[in-house]
């Protein structure tokens, strides 16, 4: 999958940010000031980190071997994917929604309205 493909769905998410805090080669995405995706772009193939309920975790660590966990990251609730067309498309966007999804609920609703009222 092109990096451009998820970069644009990434950015496609409410407040999220772009961010290269370890140097222009990584990219780190946040809701909020709460990471929920990083993207090696360096990396051949591209490499994807995405937060992931544990118990699903496991089980698509499993199922495909592009799927592990997460170097530099928990490993109990983030996964590495590795972008080499193993993975179907389909299954990555979702996993992106639920690493977003997983993040946002940390979130309390009351500071999520604050945060909109300051930026509107």
């Amino acid at each position: 999958m092109e990096i451009e493909i998820i970069r644009n769905k990434l950015l496609s998410f409410d407040l999220c940010t772009e961010e290269t805090p370890w140097g222009e080669d990584t990219l780190v995405y946040k809701f909020m000031g709460k990471v929920f995706a990083i993207l090696g772009i360096d990396d051949i193939p591209a490499r994807l980190n995405l937060k992931c309920d544990p118990n699903r975790s496991s089980e698509l660590r499993e199922e495909y071997s592009s799927i592990s966990g997460a170097f530099h990251m928990n490993k109990v609730h983030w996964n590495s994917l590795i972008l080499d067309d193993s993975i179907p498309h389909n299954l990555i966007f979702e996993l992106t929604n639920h690493s977003y999804d997983l993040i946002k609920s940390k979130i309390p609703k009351k500071k999520v309205q604050e945060f909109l009222g300051e930026i509107n």
